[in-house]
């Protein structure tokens, strides 16, 4: 089977939503230092790989929104399609204390040819997606319960965004109306990096967008991404149609 850095699901859906999730896969390709990073399958298999049940969650959210997926198909710890191309950490060295040796001698060149291989066809298909002004943005991850000496995370889901507040403020009502724990606003993280992917395809064409954090042992398994994705989508739903969208 021919590689291809990311893969599209129910291109042809027409629902309002594109869904991207930019960190679907821990795959290495084999032009990557002949297929490995040189870390043990447990780093691999862990959250400095990849967003664990991130994908599966997506692409049950495809369904019930009726809205077209689009995932990557590479490691981020090879190259981060969630960075911009210029970002020190697009290609990282160091992850939640995990030495990427590999990657401490890649060089210009390298670079270049991980964004041209990689990162660059996944951009342009998110955009050969997006081509329809009328279409919203949402970005599926998951995050790790904890990071490495530091203290637990108190949420079970997290709405992010950036200035755009269209979707995430209706979202975040509803969400705190019918989950019992937190929900994060701009948490685990901030919802904004620059040059991140949001950036380039959602807020500087003014698309309405959210990003969706999940913790990640609630969805490693198909059960809890089929029963978090059967939670989210009318949620969603009803935050698209309040935001007048």
């Amino acid at each position: 089977m021919t590689y291809s850095p990311f893969s599209i699901h129910g291109p042809d859906r027409q629902g309002p939503w594109v869904i991207t999730c930019d960190h679907a896969t821990n795959t290495v390709p084999d032009f990557i230092a002949g297929g490995t990073l040189g870390l043990p399958d447990a780093d691999m298999g862990r959250h400095i790989a990849y967003d664990i049940g991130a994908m599966g969650t997506a692409l049950a959210l495809g369904e019930a929104l009726n809205a077209p997926v689009i995932c990557s198909n590479y490691s981020r710890l090879v190259i981060d399609p969630n960075r911009g191309a210029d970002d020190p950490t697009l290609i990282p060295q160091l992850y939640d204390g995990t030495i990427i040796d590999v990657n401490r001698r890649v060089d210009a060149q390298e670079r270049a040819r991980r964004i041209e291989a990689l990162y660059q066809p996944y951009h342009d298909a998110i955009a050969g997606l997006a081509h329809r002004r009328d279409i919203a943005f949402l970005s599926i991850h998951s995050f790790t319960p904890q990071l490495v000496g530091r203290a637990p995370r108190p949420w079970e889901i997290g709405v992010l965004s950036a200035e755009d507040r269209r979707i995430a403020d209706p979202l975040i009502g509803n969400l705190s109306n019918h989950l019992t724990s937190p929900v994060g606003d701009n948490a685990p993280y901030a919802g904004f990096f620059p040059g991140d992917a949001l950036s380039q395809h959602a807020h500087g064409p003014g698309r309405p967008n959210v990003i969706l954090e999940i913790r990640q042992d609630l969805i490693e398994s198909p059960t809890g991404q089929q029963r978090w994705a059967s939670t989210l989508a009318p949620h969603l739903e009803a935050a698209h149609k309040k935001a007048n969208l």
